[in-house]
């Protein structure tokens, strides 16, 4: 790491709100899907394009995300973030007052414009911060922040909006609250002590005894030229569409159930999350390596999917909070994984891993269409080519490194 700042402590917490605030946004989809329900009198896969609109503002933006913090720096990039944010979610109040269903998606579709960007920085900020096989370990500790915020949002929500008695006109004044905080947030943060910072490589005029220090990145001329990011990419893919499916879904499955205060049921997701990421906050990388606890955590996570398809229903619903300790350490794990060594590459591989993010669009869309024509419990399925496939990235995909000559 090319930085003097020795000190992570205040950077570590101030990014940590930004978790917070990342977990706290997407956490609306999570409320919002049962809500829209009714509200918009649509079906259950259409209510499942409240994800979609937020994710695929990642595969738009993440082409360019990378330019902007290039220009602007992670700091710069992050107040960025903040104003697009607040933006999507004021938004959110004309499509209420309008019951416009297109006008909503299109306000989440902003938000998600500003959390794409939010996402490449704070997430290669953390890793880049500190020693490169502990990454994991302090993602998964500013996890804690993000899921924690995630169930908060349908707590805070609730308080507004009631999933029995729907009334749409209940969206304006906590998306006007929500609004103003992160306007105030982005402004603080202008003079929040937060330094620039870089890997050895990503400064072209650096000395060439430390850009020696990345040898597998000298000499590339482009970011298709790292196996490794790409496939990690499609590993973030699935990554995040198993784990927003699964914070997404389960609101949902209890009000299908007609289980009593269904919004609170995203709770046992945050909460196995969240003793998943302290688990590799104490595991790694002194007992197991990122690649281990990636292979681990995808192996738990197909024997939970398959048990939710054979118990019974009643049963099932508490396998899928679950889940969330076997995704906990998947998003960890793979993001230092697929940046590490690409060198001046750093902030662009970040922006093309932000585009897998789409993930979190397609899968879901995927589980609509099959709850709709099987159930819910039968849905679940669409997660095992999903772990399949990062068994395969923890096993080989990630280990592929090609030197240019």
């Amino acid at each position: 790491m090319n930085t003097k700042n020795k000190n992570i402590l205040v950077p570590m917490l101030l990014i940590g709100a930004m978790y917070g605030v990342l977990g706290f946004s997407l956490g609306i989809n999570a409320f919002f899907i049962p809500f829209v329900q009714e509200a918009f009198q649509i079906s259950t896969a259409m209510s499942y394009l409240v994800m979609t609109a937020t994710f695929s503002a990642f595969l738009v933006f993440g082409a360019v995300s990378g330019e902007i913090l290039k220009k602007a720096g992670y700091k710069g990039g992050m107040i960025i973030a903040f104003v697009l944010m607040a933006l999507g979610f004021f938004l959110i109040t004309p499509a209420a007052k309008s019951i416009s269903f297109p006008m909503l998606l299109l306000a989440l579709f902003i938000s998600g414009l500003g959390q794409a960007l939010l996402t490449g920085a704070v997430n290669t900020y953390v890793s880049i911060i500190g020693p490169p096989e502990s990454a994991a370990q302090r993602i998964a500790l500013m996890g804690i922040s993000n899921k924690t915020f995630y169930a908060i949002a349908s707590l805070m929500l609730a308080l507004f909006m009631d999933l029995t008695n729907v009334r749409i006109e209940d969206t304006i004044l906590p998306f006007y609250i929500i609004t103003g905080i992160l306007l105030v947030m982005g402004f603080l943060y202008y003079f929040a002590p937060l330094p620039d910072i870089k890997v050895a490589g990503e400064d072209e005029n650096e000395p060439m005894e430390e850009a020696e220090t990345t040898i597998y990145s000298k000499g590339k001329t482009s970011i298709f030229q790292f196996p490794h990011l790409i496939l990690g990419v499609v590993a973030i893919f699935f990554v995040i569409g198993v784990e927003h499916l699964t914070l997404g879904s389960i609101n949902d499955y209890a009000t299908i159930l007609k289980l009593p205060s269904p919004e609170n049921y995203v709770w046992l997701v945050s909460i196995a999350m969240i003793i998943g990421y302290l688990m590799g906050v104490i595991f790694i990388p002194k007992y197991v390596s990122q690649h281990q606890a990636l292979l681990i955590s995808t192996l738990v996570g197909i024997i939970i999917t398959l048990a939710i398809i054979v118990v019974p229903i009643n049963i099932s619903i508490y396998l899928v909070g679950l889940l969330g300790l076997a995704n906990a350490m998947l998003w960890p794990a793979v993001w230092p994984i697929a940046i590490a060594d690409l060198g001046k590459f750093t902030k662009v591989g970040s922006s093309l891993l932000v585009s897998g993010i789409i993930g979190g669009a397609f899968l879901p869309l995927v589980f609509g269409f099959v709850a709709e024509r099987t159930s819910y419990q039968i849905a679940y399925l669409v997660y095992l080519p999903a772990y399949a496939y990062i068994i395969y990235y923890a096993l080989s995909g990630s280990k592929i490194r090609t030197i240019k000559k």
